[in-house]
Order: structure tokens, then C-alpha cells, then sequence
């Protein structure tokens, strides 16, 4: 069981270090959940339910640590930089992640400087392309 009060403080911690070093109140966010899991099937179903929630997918990792394998993932999604949604999405996800028994290691995102007029996420402004997710 993940305590959300200490979610909401590191999620407010991030969001204040942000907009401190200048990162821009107005823009959207790329928001990353860090999913670890030790079974790959079992973070695939999870990755699933989430994209069926609307999420995006980032693509899976093998990783070793401790002489463990781990795959590690990111669910995404593009939002205002508000502590309020991000908790909203922590509550969403948490109860999958947890029924799946994987590791919630957090979140993430990037900062978004408020004088750049190019999207750095190409012409469209997704993170991800349409064809990254198109039945093989």
C-alpha cells in the first residue's frame, strides 16, 4: 500500500522545484509513472489496462540490478503541471499497479522552458507517434 500523503508531498516538492527553476506554469507536461516489474507478462497486462484508460506506453527495458532482472516502463500522459491531476492519476494507477505486483518508483517529467516557441516533440506536438501504437 503506497501512502498518497507522501506521494503528495514529493509530488508537491517536484512540481515547486520546477516552476523555482524557471520551468513554464502554462505549458503541458510529458507526466511518466515509473512501473518496475519482476514478470514481464504481468507488466504487460498492466500496461494495457492503463493504455485502455488512456494512457501512453513507453516501450519496456530489461534491466539487472542486484543480480535481478526487472522490467521497467513508463505509463505517460500530457497534462498541466498540477499536483491535484498527478495525485488524481496516482489514484488510478496505484491500485493496478499494486493488484499486478509491480513497483510504482514514481513519477516524472521534464522541465519546459517558457521562452522556447519550438515544440520539441516535432510539428504535431505528440510525445509519441500514432504508428508507435498501430496493430502488427
Amino acid at each position: 500500500m503506497y501512502d498518497m500523503n507522501q506521494l503528495r508531498q514529493e509530488t508537491d516538492e517536484i512540481i515547486a522545484n520546477l516552476l523555482q527553476d524557471g520551468s513554464d506554469p502554462d505549458a503541458l507536461y510529458i507526466v511518466e509513472h515509473h512501473i518496475a516489474h519482476h514478470n514481464f507478462d504481468k507488466l504487460e497486462k498492466l500496461v494495457v489496462d492503463a493504455y485502455k484508460l488512456g494512457y501512453e506506453i513507453s516501450e519496456a527495458e530489461e534491466i539487472e540490478e542486484e543480480d535481478k532482472i526487472f522490467f521497467v516502463c513508463d505509463i505517460v500522459s500530457e497534462i498541466k503541471l498540477d499536483a491535484e491531476l498527478i495525485t488524481a492519476q496516482q489514484k488510478e494507477l496505484l491500485p493496478l499497479i499494486e493488484k499486478s505486483g509491480a513497483e510504482y518508483e514514481g513519477w516524472g517529467t521534464y522541465f519546459e522552458d517558457p521562452n522556447n516557441d519550438e515544440d520539441e516533440y516535432g510539428e504535431d506536438g505528440e510525445f509519441f507517434d500514432d504508428e508507435d501504437f498501430d496493430e502488427k
